[in-house]
């Protein structure tokens, strides 16, 4: 019998109050890995109740208290018991390669640590009023905000679950979690991980439910009273979605959406360094990452030399089941997993057959799909307009721009909805501090991979299809005014 994942509310494990649950399939095998329950809309009112009746306390909890606890969470994900269960479940759920399955046990557990040293940043000041008619001292506090509802994908299960969640939390914040319907027995470890921390029941809120019934079950969710604030990270589709819902009722969000990320590789640059980052970028976990390296854009006199490299580079891997022993051991290329869908892996083809048709030279892949397998692929002579140009594949492609100047190479880097991350390559660090503030991005890598972020900050989308907001002290606290006046010596409306 496949495993089971609950729900956990309130401190408790419990089953759908209907009884519903929906099965959760390998994308690679397509066989069904795991059974999980299906929330009702009474589910999600009584999660948002705990949350509620939690917050009332959980606000006023120690920084002691909560940093505490989220020490003891890393602790346990360091653990040899979690680690098993963590590249247990996400190759089952996601088909994620070794690599992705280290990447989130690893993470985990500095991602808590990096949380819990943030709470030296939750602290007020005091000054005396500005109003030269006023004798009064003013005290700015940062308190939390409430309930939060956050939405995390599968496509990095353990970390994304973990940054939607850890600094709302540690800023005293309750949270109701709805998982991805892919990943839902992945993502409950971490439930399991704070629970045996000693978080206290109606703090974290963990709900799955079918795909049929998210989008009615968000709305409510979004729509309730007690939700002060909405985070989602996943597709800038769904993401507009979300948040038309949290404008019907000015309620505040956070968007982490997609990426278009390009690499600027420039004359100077160091040539090995960057064909391996990019190519780490674009195929890491088969291109499935929001900050996944998709565009490159190269300055001609080292154009050739880059994409021999590249293509020499994305040629040496392939995909299938890095999971599975007997497969990895026959051939030791196959270090890229399955897309997490068929439909997935048809539109990554789709993109491609059609650049093609447009003019667009493929040279690594087979414009082929073998169920949700899809090979390395990289093209050039792809421009703005052509669809795989702006879209984001969320596939294991990397596209190839040849420029002359760097002022070209800007404004291609700048020419699709995307604003996410990016990275510049070139060996006058200086001069790459100057173009990198031209490109339009959130983080701006010089030298360095695209799928970077830092923990005090999150990503940050710079609008558009990338979203906007951060995971940061700020945006999940809010400044309130306490000002304790001086008697006043005069009453103008009253004094004779």
């Amino acid at each position: 019998m496949p495993p089971y994942t609950p729900l956990y509310i309130n401190g408790q494990e419990v089953p759908s109050s209907s009884g519903e649950t929906f099965d959760v399939l390998n994308p690679y095998s397509q066989r069904v890995v795991g059974t999980s329950a299906s929330a009702t809309k009474e589910d999600c009112l009584a999660a948002i109740t705990a949350a509620g009746n939690a917050f009332k306390t959980w606000e006023h909890s120690s920084i002691e208290q909560r940093r505490t606890i989220f020490l003891k969470a890393a602790d346990i994900f360091d653990s040899d018991r979690f680690k098993k269960m963590v590249f247990e479940h996400i190759t089952e759920e996601t088909a994620a390669s070794f690599a992705m399955g280290m990447h989130n046990w690893s993470g985990a557990g500095k991602h808590l640590r990096a949380t819990a040293g943030l709470t030296n940043l939750l602290r007020g000041e005091s000054f005396p009023s500005e109003r030269s008619n006023v004798n009064a001292t003013v005290i700015a506090q940062r308190r939390a905000m409430g309930v939060i509802f956050a939405i995390s994908p599968w496509n990095a299960p353990i970390v994304l679950f973990l940054r939607a969640i850890a600094l709302p939390i540690i800023c005293g914040n309750t949270v109701v979690f709805r998982s991805s319907e892919l990943s839902p027995r992945t993502q409950y470890i971490v439930i399991q991980a704070f629970a045996e921390a000693g978080l206290p029941p109606g703090v974290l809120n963990f709900i799955s439910t079918s795909k049929e019934n998210a989008p009615g079950l968000t709305a409510e969710i979004i729509a309730h009273p007690l939700v002060r604030k909405v985070n989602f990270t996943g597709s800038d589709t769904v993401g507009r979605i979300i948040n038309i819902e949290c404008a019907k009722h000015l309620k505040p969000c956070v968007l982490e959406l997609g990426g278009k990320a390009p690499a600027v590789v420039l004359s100077d640059a160091d040539l090995d360094q960057a064909s391996k980052c990019i190519v780490t970028g674009a195929m890491l976990h088969s291109g499935q990452i929001c900050m996944s390296t998709e565009r490159v854009i190269v300055q001609r006199p080292v154009s050739q030399p880059l994409i021999s490299k590249i293509v020499s580079l994305a040629s040496s891997l392939k995909a299938g089941d890095p999971s599975d022993p007997s497969v990895t051991k026959a051939d030791k290329s196959v270090k890229l997993s399955a897309l997490f869908s068929e439909g997935s892996a048809e539109n990554v083809i789709g993109l491609l057959r059609e650049a093609k048709e447009q003019g667009a030279k493929v040279v690594v892949g087979d414009l082929e799909r073998k169920g949700a397998v899809v090979q390395p692929h990289v093209v050039l002579d792809v421009k703005p307009g052509m669809r795989l140009w702006e879209r984001e594949s969320f596939g294991p492609v990397v596209i190839i721009a040849v420029v002359d100047t760097v002022d070209e190479a800007i404004e291609l880097a700048n020419s699709t909805d995307y604003s996410l991350t990016s990275s510049l390559w070139t060996s006058d660090v200086y001069k790459g501090q100057e173009i990198a503030a031209r490109i339009n991005a959130g983080y701006t890598n010089i030298n360095g991979i695209t799928i970077h972020s830092e923990p005090h900050y999150g990503l940050i989308g710079l609008g558009g299809s990338s979203g906007y907001g951060r995971f940061d002290v700020e945006d999940w606290t809010i400044r309130r005014l306490i000002i304790t006046h001086e008697p006043l010596e005069r009453f103008p409306m009253f004094d004779s």
